[in-house]
């Protein structure tokens, strides 16, 4: 019995021997426990990350209202695409479809959204920073900003293109629209 015990402590004291030398190499290791202090690596290559700047994004829109900015591919080409809608305070669109979901995160501020095809303000949900919301096929909504936020809500968006935005009127029906 007592050769059991200390077989057991001799295989207890190695292991914590043995996990000390461990921790003390990768304490020594250059590799590990980098700080924000150290020197930056190498830009990514292009061909396995990418990355765009916020200054080279492709906004669309008007600064004050709401803005659009592509992200990554065309939501009016095929394939998947994510872009970055801005919602200023006091700015909604009006009631609409997709033809594909499409898949939101709010990033900062409150998005408000309704599923009324009457257009009233007061029919807005409001949708907090770190929600994620999905536009359901031919589910109509409309969605914004109300007047009074502190900050405009940032969303991204993701889906498959071509997407397009289909109004309804508040009936529910398709608006002609006139090219």
């Amino acid at each position: 019995m007592h050769s059991a015990i200390k077989y057991a402590l001799t295989a207890v004291v190695a292991a914590g021997i043995g996990a000390g030398g461990f921790a003390a190499f990768a304490q020594k290791d250059p590799k590990v426990g980098v700080t924000v202090n150290d020197p930056i690596g190498p830009a990514p290559d292009p061909s396995r990350v990418t990355a765009t700047l916020p200054k080279d994004q492709v906004c669309t829109g008007q600064v004050g209202k709401m803005q659009m900015c592509k992200l990554y591919g065309d939501p009016d080409k095929p394939g998947p695409y994510m872009v970055k809608y801005i919602w200023y305070p006091g700015n909604f669109s009006k009631p609409h479809y997709h033809n594909n979901e499409r898949f939101a995160y709010v990033v900062s501020g409150t998005w408000w959204t309704s599923t009324s095809t009457v257009y009233d303000e007061r029919t807005t949900y409001p949708v907090h920073a770190g929600t994620v919301a999905v536009d359901k096929l031919r589910g109509i909504h409309w969605d914004g900003s109300r007047t009074g936020e502190k900050e405009p809500a940032v969303l991204i968006l993701a889906g498959t293109g071509p997407n397009t935005t289909q109004p309804v009127d508040e009936n529910g029906k398709d608006i002609v629209q006139q090219r």
